[in-house]
């Protein structure tokens, strides 16, 4: 038999296999690194794509903050508005009334009572004045409560005032307002 020595033969087939083991290992790292780029690239792309949404939000979010704020100014301002011409619609409903109160605070003044002051809170009326004698206040007080447009005087204080006469006093006198229903204003108008 002949004798054929295989161990060239294997050295070079050892020497190729090292090599293309070599060429595969060298296109793995490579397609690797390619994978790895690719896949950078593409996060990057997602990020600045996101960015720009959230700029854009950002943007939009600003415009409409201005136009919140231009809306409640607009708001504030319609607020003003109507408080204005409610105020001017009692103004004008309520003139013919003011007409009546004080027409009626005339009428209830017995002789020798003289008002000095007259203010008006919220649905009272504090009276300042000067009477002759304490019999003039306690007529003045029962005429405001016979009056359908008065209710509940009291009287808050009284000084005595004797540069205005012997028995003169000043006092301070506190009425309600009570508008009558509308037959009896009627009546007397």
């Amino acid at each position: 038999m002949a004798q054929i020595n295989l161990l060239p033969w294997r050295e070079e087939r050892r020497q190729e296999l090292k090599q293309e083991f070599v060429v595969v290992l060298v296109m793995v790292a490579l397609l690797g690194v390619a994978l790895l780029f690719l896949g950078d690239m593409i996060v990057n792309g997602q990020i600045d794509e996101q960015k720009s949404r959230n700029q854009y939000l950002k943007t939009n979010i600003a415009e409409l903050n201005e136009q919140v704020k231009e809306i409640q100014e607009l708001k504030r301002k319609r607020g003003q508005l109507i408080d204005r011409m409610r105020v001017i619609q009692e103004l004008q409903g309520n003139r013919p009334v003011i007409v009546r109160i004080l027409d009626q605070l005339v009428r209830t003044v017995p002789d020798g009572v003289f008002y000095t002051n007259l203010v008006n809170r919220s649905g009272s009326i504090q009276i300042d004045g000067i009477a002759e004698s304490n019999n003039r206040v306690s007529s003045l007080m029962r005429n405001l409560d016979a009056s359908e447009w008065f209710t509940d005087p009291n009287l808050d204080a009284v000084r005595a005032a004797p540069e205005y006469g012997d028995q003169a006093n000043t006092f301070t006198l506190t009425v309600k307002v009570q508008l009558p229903n509308s037959g009896n204003s009627e009546e007397e108008g």
